[in-house]
């Protein structure tokens, strides 16, 4: 199917993609993996949530941990340009037929939630509490160093309406996967901030998360977490990599937290700022789309993903099937 056209003039203007929550089930765990050992800052911490953000994040949060009976992910959080952005978008999904409501949000300004078609809760501010500058103080410095938060991943039941809705509210398509057979999409990557993206969709039961992505200065800091990881108790919590990306050209890693939430370090992506910057097609057997070193991923990074806290995924429309490692 061809991709739509991109909107210069979308209903209302996303920057970027913001925050997320997960939900833990044992929170000093959490604590001990995400702040300890990745070495995200904590921003606050109360008896049932704490507050993470990169070290060049401003924003009060980029992640949010909240003491759960059972882990899931919570909304899908993104920034707006402004606050008249969000009366905006809450005209366009309500004319889109989905649900709105205005909510409160520690730490962040007037909140609208929402969801996209296939149930993917979603939340979008214009306003967060800003933190002092902290990037120079290297003392802070700890675990892979993580800068700031990247992109989100989503398993998708049907990545072309997934790309058709994101693409009406503003986001435009990096990359993409086809399956050749169909000539429907099997996975795409779209961003608002300049990236490779801001969010990404893969087939598979969905709606549910696949990864969260933080930003790392180089290459070398995935192996001192490598390194960290192995011998800090942490060693059957890498998932795959380190490896590079032929999707992105971005050098990863892909470890899960003590839930099962899978995070992904992500480096040296490249920047597509430009309006008319041209999609890269990607056929879905070609074994260097996953790797660009041509090692396919493994079978749970195509089967495990986090629930969306209160959504039913359900199975996804396209049978096609990728290369998977043995």
């Amino acid at each position: 199917m061809p991709l739509p056209a991109p909107l210069s003039t979308p209903p209302f203007r996303i920057v970027r993609l913001s925050h997320t929550t997960l939900d833990v089930t044992d929170l000093n765990a959490a604590r001990a993996f995400w702040a300890d050992t990745l070495g995200l800052l904590v921003s606050d911490e109360t008896a049932d949530h704490i507050f993470l953000r990169g070290l060049e994040e401003r924003g009060h949060q980029s992640m949010i941990l909240r003491r759960a009976g059972t882990p899931a992910a919570g909304a899908l959080t993104f920034k707006v340009w402004e606050d008249a952005d969000l009366d905006r978008a809450a005209a366009w999904f309500a004319d889109e037929g989905c649900k709105t409501a205005w909510v409160e949000r520690p730490f962040q300004g007037r909140t609208l939630a929402t969801h996209d078609p296939h149930g993917v809760p979603l939340e979008f501010y214009a306003e967060m509490d800003r933190l002092p500058p902290v990037h120079q103080q290297y003392k802070l410095y700890r675990g892979v160093k993580p800068l700031r938060i990247d992109h989100f991943n989503c398993f998708s039941p049907n990545v072309d309406e997934s790309v058709a809705f994101y693409n009406a509210i503003g986001f435009r398509v990096t990359e993409y996967t086809e399956d050749a057979e169909t000539g429907h999409l099997w996975a795409a990557w779209m961003q608002r901030k300049g990236g490779v993206h801001d969010i990404a969709f893969t087939n598979g039961l969905g709606p549910r998360l696949h990864h969260t992505a933080f930003w790392v200065p180089t290459p070398l800091n995935i192996i001192d977490l490598l390194d960290l990881m192995a011998t800090t108790g942490y060693v059957a919590n890498i998932e795959r990599g380190p490896g590079r990306h032929g999707i992105s050209n971005a050098f990863f890693l892909y470890v899960l937290d003590p839930n099962g939430h899978r995070v992904e370090i992500y480096c040296s992506d490249y920047q597509t700022v430009d309006p008319d910057h041209e999609p890269i097609h990607w056929d879905l057997k070609d074994p260097q789309r996953q790797t660009l070193w041509g090692a396919p991923a493994p079978q749970s990074w195509f089967e495990h993903g986090t629930t969306f806290a209160g959504v039913a995924p359900r199975a996804p429309d396209l049978k096609a099937q990728p290369i998977v490692a043995p």
